[in-house]
């Protein structure tokens, strides 16, 4: 996937936050852009669907305080646009269709100045709207805040992308940040600033958890795309959850589900809205109905079918062929045998049959299979699972890695690759989504283990090929009934995945979790353009060098404008600059990471991060700290931390099962061993593994700083300790990191300044903010810092971020001109 796939986007906080939280971007910051004739702001808008008012956009222009705004009201049955200037009068009314604009995931708008004509153009969803004599200037030197800004602080829920200001210039903002305050244009330059932002690219790696639920009898789950509703229903009731709005309702059925639930296994007839539920076996004598509908309008049941099938079938793959009114499954495992057949049920006769006269390849009988449907030519997709070639589950089973079409009308099956798996065997789940003919998505985890994890998997037609995109999503897969499904919104560009896990094959708890589409790798989620300075790269071409791809063009560019007298000391400076960048971005096999994004590296350098489910991390992290501050950590007093309230026998089993799961995890690494010393459980690294964290107390223990201070700087740099560990568990791990680091960051930020080695003091300074967002040393010499390398704009953007973060936390305004700290 390319970055103009994914178009990045900020998302802003409104009105449902308290003001400090609400969200504020400053298009171009502290430069100065100027426009003569002609200029317009194109983006394009996202809007919540909740009713609420605010402004969306505010333009200043700094020649003679003219302000106009944007204002949004969809309180009424209509959807309103105001242009306004700002205190003195309206000057377009855009009256827009409410059910379009929301359906609509995204829509264009854009703001167009005629500066010599005098005119005004507003453009919503290609409708346009204009407002003439206006009495502008020729020339405008405008400053464009979206969000709240000033005293205006009425601010809806909305997200912008694919944002540009283009006059005789064109400024584009493709907003591809995930993290950070400082907004890019599409060269990489720091332009902007954002307060609070919510970047969207993390909702495409990110899965987010909306919601859960739990039943004490058996239940089923599905979604309806035509209503954005996921249903999870029982005997007694139904939750609807609307994924586009947030709400959550219960409907109590008059009369009870007719069919008794062993599996809640179903589908959603969407041409009738009506959802059924089915069971295709019962082990013991039962002569109620197995297939009844349920009208989704006014919630009674429908009795449908009496028929069983010949055996039970857990896991079975699924798909409905909604112009034949037929509901087929495939394959599935019941009474120690796994199948291979077709079974339809027809919606209109109201019975099963089984497919036959099949030709071409062969499919092995198998179970936790996923089948997917292209209704353009009546295809079926099967993908994976586990079996063999008898049916005979005492043979023994393999893991499949293959794709087979069928062609329902032919009854053609044509196996379309095999592919060798090296990894964990994994298994998909029950559902996957075709959106062409080159691609499906699924959802796959490793179910042997009692503490998984669900990945996304994207895997190619034509031969297997595949990536994977998103982070993890945790599944507890003790149970056969525990299971998880996939599924994808067109109209809202969302996957949803939908996990429902069994403590004792009756009980159940569902978790809904959703995904921006396009999903994006790990690679991907820190990956935007980066700084491209056209002058430096100029002045390297004229020079010869040949190390522009190194970003030497940058130094060069700086020992061009340096005096001659500084010339030697900006060479020295250039080289440790590369030694600490390089030092930054090198990822060791058999390593740990703890500062920033927790992550780790098998013996062979793959990204093992996602092996750590949150509970494994939890023990890793726990274990990790009592080894080094104590002799490592009781059996009793880990159960006490991880499951206070829960029964002896439990916490027994479940740390047990948990122990042995991070053990089998960790002998991904060479060199790292947990060990059972004492009645202590505690991690125990040897030579040939590395811990940042630990890497960084040998330093600090040394006391060699000046050989390794850039060492230490490249660690620290990488982000705060623990970052995105919100857990209490964490927080006296993370207590005593910083209560060591703390004091070693401020003397070595003042040493590295006095040693000329300024790259290394912007780092250090960082780290101390990462620590005490307010310390005033870390700010002063990170000014001093970035000007000693030429990086002026850069100075001013810190200063100001500190200044706001100042304010914001203190409510006082900052004591120190930038000018007296950059002296």
């Amino acid at each position: 996937m390319s970055q103009s796939y994914f178009t990045g986007g900020l998302k802003f906080h409104g009105n449902e936050e308290a003001i400090d939280q609400r969200t504020s971007y400053d298009i171009f910051g502290e430069h100065e852009v100027e426009f003569s004739d002609h200029f317009t702001i194109d983006f394009s808008l996202s809007l919540s669907p909740i009713d609420e008012i605010g402004y969306i956009l505010r333009i200043k222009n700094g020649v003679n305080r003219r302000i106009f705004n944007l204002f949004y009201d969809s309180q009424g049955d209509r959807i309103v646009f105001k242009f306004n200037e700002e205190g003195k009068s309206n000057l377009i009314v855009a009256n827009m269709d409410k059910d379009q604009l929301f359906k609509k995931q995204w829509f264009d708008v854009k703001i167009s100045f005629d500066l010599i004509g005098d005119a005004i153009t507003l453009s919503i969803d290609n409708e346009i709207f204009s407002a003439k004599n206006q009495q502008l200037d020729d020339t405008y030197l405008p400053r464009i805040l979206f969000g709240k800004s000033d005293h205006i602080i009425d601010v809806p829920a909305f997200a912008i992308k694919n944002l540009s200001v283009v006059g005789e210039e064109t400024y584009s903002f493709p907003l591809y940040e995930n993290e950070g305050n400082i907004v890019h244009d599409i060269n990489g330059n720091p332009y902007g600033e954002v307060i609070n932002p919510d970047w969207l690219k993390n909702y495409a790696y990110f899965w987010k958890h909306q919601v859960s639920f739990s039943s004490k009898s058996v239940a089923g789950a599905n979604y309806n795309p035509q209503r954005k509703e996921i249903y999870y229903y029982n005997q007694d009731s139904i939750w609807r959850y609307n994924v586009q709005t947030g709400n959550t309702h219960l409907e109590v059925f008059d009369q009870k589900n007719p069919v008794k639930l062993i599996l809640g296994t179903n589908f959603i007839d969407t041409l009738e809205n009506r959802l059924y539920t089915y069971e295709v076996y019962y082990d013991k004598p039962y002569e109620g109905p197995t297939v009844a509908s349920l009208d989704l309008d006014n919630y009674q049941w429908t009795e449908e079918s009496y028929e069983q099938l010949p055996t039970q079938l857990h896991h079975h793959g699924a798909y409905i062929n909604h112009s034949k009114s037929q509901y087929s499954i495939f394959g599935g495992f019941g009474n120690m045998k796994y199948s291979k057949d077709f079974f339809t049920f027809d919606l209109e006769q109201k019975e099963w049959k089984v497919e036959e006269g099949f030709t071409g390849d062969v499919i092995s009988p198998r179970y936790f299979s996923s089948v997917g449907y292209q209704p353009e030519n009546n295809s079926v997709y099967v993908l994976g699972g586990m079996g063999n070639e008898s049916g005979d589950q005492s043979v023994g089973r393999k893991y499949y890695y293959d794709l087979y079409r069928v062609d329902m009308d032919t009854k053609d099956v044509t196996k379309l690759w095999e592919i060798p798996w090296d990894n964990d065997n994994v298994v998909p789940v029950r559902g996957m989504v075709l959106l062409n003919d080159s691609t499906l998505y699924t959802l796959c985890y490793p179910e042997h283990f009692s503490e998984s994890y669900l990945r996304l998997y994207r895997f190619s037609l034509k031969d297997g090929s595949y990536e994977i995109l998103g982070d993890s999503i945790p599944i507890r897969s003790d149970k056969i009934t525990t299971n998880a499904n996939l599924y994808f919104d067109k109209g809202l560009n969302n996957l949803y995945a939908v996990v429902q896990e069994f403590e004792d094959d009756i009980s159940s708890d569902l978790k809904i979790y959703s995904l921006a589409f396009p999903a994006i790798t790990k690679e991907e989620l820190s990956d935007f353009p980066q700084k491209q300075n056209r002058k430096a790269s100029l002045i390297a071409l004229l020079l010869g060098v040949a190390m522009i791809a190194m970003g030497m063009g940058y130094f060069l560019y700086r020992r061009f404008k340096l005096k001659s007298s500084e010339r030697e000391k900006a060479d020295v400076e250039s080289d440790r600059y590369i030694s600490v960048s390089k030092k930054e971005q090198t990822v060791q096999p058999n390593s740990i990471y703890l500062f920033g994004n927790f992550m780790v590296r098998d013996s062979k350098s793959r990204d093992i991060t996602y092996m750590f489910s949150a509970q494994l991390k939890q023990v890793f992290c726990l274990i990790l700290h009592y080894s080094i501050s104590e002799d490592g950590i009781t059996s009793q007093h880990l159960s006490n931390l991880l499951w206070p309230d829960k029964p002896a026998d439990k916490v027994k089993n479940s740390r047990g099962v948990t122990i042995n799961n991070l053990r089998k995890t960790l002998s991904e690494l060479d060199g790292i061993e947990l060990v059972h010393e004492k009645g202590h459980y505690k991690i125990v690294l040897h030579e040939e593994a590395y811990c940042d964290y630990l890497r960084c107390l040998e330093i600090i223990s040394a006391h060699e700083m000046n050989t390794y201070r850039d060492e230490f700087a490249g660690i620290v740099h990488r982000g705060k300790f623990l970052y995105l560990s919100d857990d209490p568990l964490f927080d006296l791990f993370k207590e005593e990191a910083e209560t060591k680091l703390e004091p070693v960051l401020i003397l070595e930020v003042e040493k590295s300044f006095a040693s000329e080695s300024y790259q290394t003091t912007i780092s250090l300074a960082e780290a101390l903010f990462n620590i005490d967002p307010l310390n005033e040393t870390a700010l002063v010499y990170q000014v001093k810092a970035m000007l000693k390398l030429s990086m002026k704009e850069e100075s001013k953007i810190a200063y100001r971020t500190f200044v706001i973060e100042y304010n914001r936390v203190t409510g006082k305004e900052f004591g120190h001109s930038y000018s007296s700290i950059s002296l």
